[in-house]
């Protein structure tokens, strides 16, 4: 395993982009002969596959160089550990980056969440989530521009619990040194890369002295690495308080913080700018790198041309970014966001409009 001191994990950290910034990219797939580059798509389930088609659609139409290499990740399991198909595991740590969409667990089979499997499976260590007010779209909040950064892989949705005695049920948040010194100075880097002056980790070590405690400790030594950038402390309660009375203050640092943490903070901060269904996100690991829209796959409407192919558009836009198409990443990002504040009749309902999903995207490709 490469240390957090690696150059690979620390040109990695650079790679991850906010929305609207561009990054330092040091993806390390192979172009092939005719220039492009092989992407995993993960279509995902409900309406994961017309948002996919979508973003295929406004690809193509941008000449972007990708080819798109479908990979299966119904689960099996294996000694009652959830497994993803051995063709896709190799396909995905060859091609060293996918975008997927949204994935339902099947319940009542005893499988892991799936997208923990994949953080487990491609040791994703890191998930980045930017939120920014989109010009044009009016929620009760204009300014926020928030960097959220969680580590991805252990606190408490490393799934250790047990059963003491019948009624009580004990849930173990697990906390290790190597994990938070290797998130912590990913947000380090992932700060200076994009400009941002400070690293504010939020907690709850008064509560979690250990835990949390080491969690906190972990980035206040790694900031020592960075006399360039401040490091400050807040307590996730008092975070959720000051983020919903006024998200501008949070606009010049990049926020760190343990798995669940992260998880409720950054659908927070979604639902400051109109939901997850504007949300991008990204998984970062030492080798590979998954992209993501973060919301359901809401089967409930699939299939009936419905559905927002937005937050997907915008992680593939922070996926182009990552791999140095910034060009091409920029006229998709600039077409999807002013296609959303063009008016209603080419936004979808979720986001109060009346257009469909096809509608939505050829308009999207007008503005290519």
């Amino acid at each position: 395993m490469l240390s957090a001191r690696s150059p690979v994990l620390r040109a990695a950290a650079r790679s991850s982009a906010r929305m609207y910034s561009s990054s330092v990219a040091q993806f390390t797939g192979t172009k092939k002969a005719n220039g492009h580059y092989t992407v995993n798509l993960i279509e995902g389930d409900g309406i994961g596959v017309e948002i996919s088609q979508a973003v295929k659609d406004i690809y193509k139409a941008a000449n972007v160089p990708i080819d798109w290499e479908p990979v299966d990740v119904t689960p099996s399991l294996i000694n009652g550990k959830t497994t993803l198909p051995k063709d896709t595991v190799e396909s995905i740590k060859k091609n060293k980056i996918a975008l997927k969409g949204p994935l339902a667990t099947p319940v009542g089979k005893g499988h892991q969440s799936m997208n923990l499997t994949l953080r487990k499976t491609f040791g994703l260590f890191a998930n980045v989530r930017p939120c920014k007010s989109v010009v044009g779209y009016k929620t009760p909040y204009e300014n926020v521009d928030t960097v959220l950064i969680r580590e991805n892989t252990e606190g408490e949705y490393a799934g250790i619990e047990h059963t003491v005695v019948p009624g009580v049920v004990q849930s173990i948040k697990l906390i290790t040194r190597e994990a938070s010194t290797r998130v912590a100075r990913y947000a380090f880097e992932h700060a200076r890369s994009v400009g941002k002056p400070k690293v504010l980790v939020v907690h709850k070590a008064t509560l979690m002295k250990y835990g949390d405690g080491l969690f906190l400790e972990c980035v206040q030594d790694v900031s020592k690495d960075y006399p360039d950038i401040k490091v400050d402390t807040e307590l996730i309660d008092n975070t959720c308080l000051k983020m919903v009375t006024d998200p501008g203050q949070y606009k010049d640092c990049v926020m760190v913080m343990p798995n669940l943490y992260g998880d409720i903070m950054s659908d927070l901060c979604s639902g400051l700018i109109g939901g997850l269904g504007l949300t991008p996100s990204g998984n970062m690991g030492d080798e590979v790198s998954i992209f993501e829209a973060v919301h359901g796959s809401a089967p409930d409407i699939a299939g009936k041309g419905l559905a927002n192919p937005t937050a997907l558009l915008l992680s593939s836009v922070m996926m182009l970014r990552h791999m140095g198409l910034n060009d091409h990443a920029t006229k998709i990002e600039k077409a999807v966001l002013d296609t959303i504040a063009s008016g209603p009749e080419n936004r979808t309902k979720d986001l109060k409009g009346d257009a469909t999903t096809q509608h939505f995207t050829q308009q999207v490709i007008s503005r290519l």
